[in-house]
């Protein structure tokens, strides 16, 4: 489920979960904007995904923002499995106690972001949210100075003592897949690892 409204996106984003989970659809807010740059339009986002009609057919679901919006509450709603990317690459960078940071290019998230780092995963050692340089709007729309600036700030995290770095957010998903072999550290994609834990959970509930 993608929380905002831009459906290149939820397509790229499902590509990424595809590889993990063939069967996956997905799903895109009906209204709101094409990227979430606060904790305003998370909190918007997070009531279309609470509200959101699903098929019966669906056996999970993975919320694909970064900070879970409308997670617990759709949760609360079904009973099948509900997870978040946030979540699921939090438990995967703290896994063994390691030092891990969140780099993102959305400072009007960050506040989110710390909590549910905190919350999901208060094993881990968090070091706290890097940001890139540069508006995210403008960074989004040019691919190599996204990649650079989010590269720059896994540098910044990884100096400052961090063990592993989540590239936080959703539409993050594919400069995360080509970061990952330059990363300094060992670097978290939130996508494919909610979908591997999805995948786990699915086969428990069987």
């Amino acid at each position: 489920m993608n929380p905002n409204s831009n459906r290149a996106t939820t397509r790229e984003m499902a590509a990424i979960a595809s590889t993990i989970l063939p069967d996956v659809q997905g799903w895109t807010a009906p209204d709101g904007p094409g990227l979430l740059t606060s904790m305003t339009l998370l909190d918007a986002a997070a009531a279309h995904v609470a509200a959101a009609e699903i098929p019966d057919a669906v056996g999970g679901i993975i919320v694909c923002a970064f900070g879970d919006p409308g997670r617990a509450a759709l949760a609360a709603r079904l009973d099948i499995p509900v997870i978040g990317i946030g979540e699921s690459a939090a438990i995967a960078a703290a896994s063994g106690g390691r030092r891990y940071a969140v780099v993102t290019h959305t400072p009007g998230l960050v506040s989110g972001i710390d909590m549910l780092m905190r919350t999901a995963a208060p094993s881990g050692a968090y070091l706290g949210t890097f940001l890139t340089d540069g508006d995210p709007v403008i960074l989004s729309a040019d691919e190599d100075a996204l990649d650079a600036a989010l590269l720059a700030a896994t540098h910044r995290a990884h100096s400052a003592g961090a063990q592993a770095v989540i590239i936080g957010g959703g539409p993050l998903g594919q400069s995360a897949e080509r970061l990952r072999p330059l990363a300094p550290c060992d670097l978290i994609a939130p996508i494919p690892e909610a979908a591997r834990r999805m995948l786990r959970i699915m086969e428990e509930w069987q």
